[in-house]
């Protein structure tokens, strides 16, 4: 049997957008320490996502949707880190910003960016509704190699978008989510034993768009950090060295290892792959899903699938 499809090195990497730097910003007026009520939030997030979709606009993008899951989402992030004054993309528990969408329930593939302002007195409503935007504008602005907030706002797969705003103190944390909506994912198991497996099924949004792969990654449960090590912005990604499952080849076609592949298509745009949690460790498996547009577009992820084992 001859070689017929090389395996893709794209599916290697999966390095995700980075912190930014604290702003600072004096107060003027002894008003306000507290989160921005109901309404004043749903209008700081209104604003940013009409913000996104300018620069997107003016990028030549698609508009970007508000996902009330990634709001949610956003809004505990910011509120833990203004409550307990740090800045990362990392928990209090350990999750990382995939983990804590997954095991929220969603499966898109996201992306985060995460901001702060340290007040050196009370402030106003009108700087802490100024802040978010002024953090926001500051990481568009960034510009190459260090442009990983710029990169996430302006992905072309972005489908939606979630904000969190939250003040405690002299702390204001701003948090975005980014989302890529582009497939519908079966039923699977939120938890299974280490070293069992299971089929994972879905289907693809939009006709257009073909599987290219899926990735399997495994970490280690989270677990509490040091708080000290919450105060070190850091970047963040998906775990590295994952298992590659491939589409299967017609008969006596097989990829450069010499196997055939793995994912199945029983019908138009839907897909079934077998997922093997491998390892005896207890441990989450992030199960990545590869989409493309055509043959010449670049390929993306668009699942972030979380399964944990234990």
């Amino acid at each position: 049997m001859g070689i017929e499809i090389n395996r893709r090195g794209f599916l290697k990497h999966a390095t995700l957008s980075m912190l930014a730097l604290p702003v600072g910003s004096h107060a003027r007026l002894l008003l306000r320490g507290e989160n921005p009520p109901d309404g004043e939030l749903a209008a700081l997030r209104a604003q940013l996502l009409a913000l996104v979709n300018q620069e997107r606009a003016e990028d030549g993008l698609t508009t970007l949707k508000l996902d009330r899951l990634a709001c949610d989402i956003a809004q505990a992030h910011a509120t833990e880190m203004a409550v307990n004054n740090f800045l990362s993309h990392w928990g209090l528990d350990g999750r990382k910003p995939y983990h804590r969408y997954a095991f929220a329930g969603g499966t898109d593939a996201t992306s985060e960016n995460d901001s702060a302002t340290d007040f050196y007195s009370p402030m106003s409503s009108l700087e802490i509704a100024e802040a978010p935007i002024r953090m926001h504008k500051s990481m568009h602005a960034e510009v190459p190699p260090d442009d990983g907030h710029r990169k996430a706002m302006l992905a072309p797969q972005n489908t939606h978008a979630g904000f969190g705003v939250a003040v405690s103190g002299f702390h204001e944390r701003l948090c975005e989510i980014y989302v890529a909506r582009y497939v519908s994912i079966g039923p699977y198991p939120l938890t299974r034993r280490p070293q069992s497996r299971f089929v994972f099924t879905g289907r693809v949004l939009d006709p257009r768009y073909s599987i290219e792969g899926i990735d399997v990654h495994y970490e280690p449960l989270p677990s509490p950090p040091d708080r000290r090590w919450l105060q070190i912005p850091r970047p963040y990604s998906l775990p590295e060295n994952p298992i590659s499952l491939y589409p299967k080849l017609p008969a006596n076609r097989v990829y450069e290892d010499g196997s055939s592949g793995d994912i199945e298509f029983p019908s138009p745009g839907s897909f079934r792959a077998p997922i093997e949690l491998s390892r005896k460790q207890p441990g989450v498996y992030t199960i990545a899903v590869w989409i493309q547009l055509g043959e010449n577009a670049e390929p993306f992820q668009a699942t972030h699938v979380c399964v944990r084992a234990e």
